[in-house]
């Protein structure tokens, strides 16, 4: 089975919080844009996510069958680092959020 992958990203400057999503299904760039327009319209005055990102994830997954791959669902998580002793298991825990941030070296 083919996997298809897509991404939402919140935030310029700031802290980003980033949403991938799967499906079995190809969509072009142009209609995956549409699709998440029509997401943030549906979700912008009402969402209780955390992020925009998450609530239009949630939405795209309800509306259209994407996963979301939220922390939930993760059924393994490992902390990696050039040192063997930075390399070990994280516990998955429902009181911790993954945060992916990039910086510079």
């Amino acid at each position: 089975m083919k996997l298809f992958f897509y991404e939402l990203h919140e935030g310029a400057s700031d802290l980003l919080t980033d949403a991938i999503l799967v499906s079995e299904a190809e969509h072009s760039p142009e209609a995956f844009a549409d699709m998440v327009l029509a997401a943030r319209a549906a979700v912008i005055d009402t969402f209780e996510e955390d992020t925009l990102a998450e609530a239009i994830a949630r939405e795209l997954e309800r509306a259209h069958g994407f996963e979301y791959i939220g922390d939930e669902k993760l059924a393994a998580s490992m902390s990696v680092g050039l040192e063997e002793e930075e390399t070990f298991l994280v516990e998955v825990s429902p009181d911790y959020r993954s945060v992916i941030a990039e910086l510079e070296r």
